[in-house]
């Protein structure tokens, strides 16, 4: 079993034109976790998720991925490129995944994945797009904030936004009561009951 969480498959993509080496490290803390850090990842400004996916993100000086891959599998991928890191894993379990950014812009969460902050964001402008049924839980200290809620995703948002700004589908569930903000706007979509609509239309 050690054998196959040391053999971790992970894949970067580079930016065309570029040739730059990849490192992982692989760990096993005194608990049997293992974990495996990738390092040289650097100018990540935008994470996509895909499946299931349980990411936490947190402010650093230094760019990091550290994947808690107990429940890792051949079907999950970390990729990089053009300042996009992607994740994605299809498994039952869910894939753990600790982020560290310098310059993170936006998140954009799919399918059944979650989006969790360690300890406080500290951004300039981020855009935080939750599409199927994931979820966000972020505590925020930004100037600006854009969230989008779909489908029948869920957010809680709290902390300190100067500017926030949500645009929500109907079917969707937001938790703001522990956010200040200076200046609120929202937009309430029905994007369920348009999608209905034109599959009776094609019918």
């Amino acid at each position: 079993m050690k054998t196959q969480f040391l053999t971790i498959a992970t894949i970067f993509t580079l930016a065309l034109g570029t040739v730059t080496s990849t490192f992982a490290a692989t760990t096993n803390n005194n608990n049997g976790e293992v974990s495996t850090t990738l390092t040289n990842v650097s100018k990540i400004n935008k994470i996509e998720l895909h499946g299931n996916v349980e990411l936490y993100v947190s402010d650093g000086t230094a760019d990091q991925v550290k994947v808690y891959n107990k429940y890792y599998s051949e079907s999950a991928l970390v990729q990089s490129q053009n300042g996009v890191l992607r994740i994605s894993s299809y498994t039952d379990k869910k894939l753990v995944v600790w982020v560290t950014a310098n310059d993170l812009q936006a998140i954009v969460a799919n399918d059944n994945s979650t989006v969790k902050s360690f300890g406080t964001l500290e951004r300039l402008d981020l855009d935080v797009t939750l599409n199927n049924t994931s979820s966000a839980d972020l505590n925020l200290d930004a100037y600006k904030a854009n969230i989008n809620v779909n489908d029948r995703a869920k957010a809680n948002i709290s902390g300190n936004v100067n500017d926030y700004n949500l645009t929500q589908d109907q079917s969707a569930t937001v938790n703001h009561s522990n956010l200040a903000a200076i200046n609120r706007s929202k937009t309430v979509t029905n994007k369920m009951v348009k999608a209905d609509q034109a599959e009776l239309a094609i019918l």
